[in-house]
C-alpha cells in the first residue's frame, strides 16, 4: 500500500477554520453526527466533547474536511490551546493559474482570508495570504 497524507492544522477554532478551507478548495466538511451519537451511546465520550456547529453535532475539538472526489488528501483541524506563534514550516499553494489568481484572491478574501504580500521567483508570481487564524498559503 502507498502512503497516504492528511493535512492537520491546528487552529483555536477548528469549525471555523474548516469551514473556510471546505470553502476555499471545493472540499466538504464531514458530518459525523451519527458516528458521535454511537460514540455518546457506547459511553466512549460525553456531551462536553460535543459541540453543535451549524446546526449540526460536532466534535468540541476538531473538525474535518475531504474533496468530495476523493483525490485530494483530507483536512483535518485541531485545537490547540495556544496561538500561532510564528511563520508557518509548512504552508499550502493554492494552484489555480495565473490569470485567475485576482479573482481567486477576492473570492478567498470574501471568504475570511487576508491578502498578505505579493512576491515572485523568476517567472513564477504568487500572493501570500492567511486563513481567518493567520495560517499562511499562497495563491499561484
Amino acid at each position: 500500500m502507498e502512503p497516504d497524507i492528511q493535512i492537520t492544522i491546528d487552529c483555536k477554532d477548528p469549525h471555523l477554520v474548516a469551514d473556510f478551507w471546505a470553502a476555499a478548495l471545493g472540499y466538504e466538511v464531514e458530518d459525523v453526527a451519527s458516528g458521535i451519537r454511537e460514540i455518546l451511546a457506547a459511553g466512549h465520550a460525553t456531551d462536553a466533547d460535543t459541540a453543535t456547529h451549524n446546526g449540526r453535532l460536532v466534535w468540541r475539538d476538531g473538525s474535518a474536511a475531504r474533496d468530495p472526489e476523493g483525490r485530494r488528501p483530507r483536512m483535518y483541524f485541531q485545537m490547540v490551546p495556544e496561538l500561532k506563534g510564528a511563520k508557518n514550516r509548512v504552508h499550502l499553494d493554492v494552484h489555480v493559474g495565473a490569470d485567475k489568481v485576482a479573482d481567486e484572491v477576492a473570492r478567498l478574501e470574501a471568504l475570511g482570508a487576508r491578502r498578505l504580500y505579493e512576491a515572485s521567483q523568476g517567472p513564477h508570481q504568487w500572493v501570500t495570504m492567511e486563513d481567518p487564524e493567520g495560517n499562511e498559503f499562497c495563491v499561484a
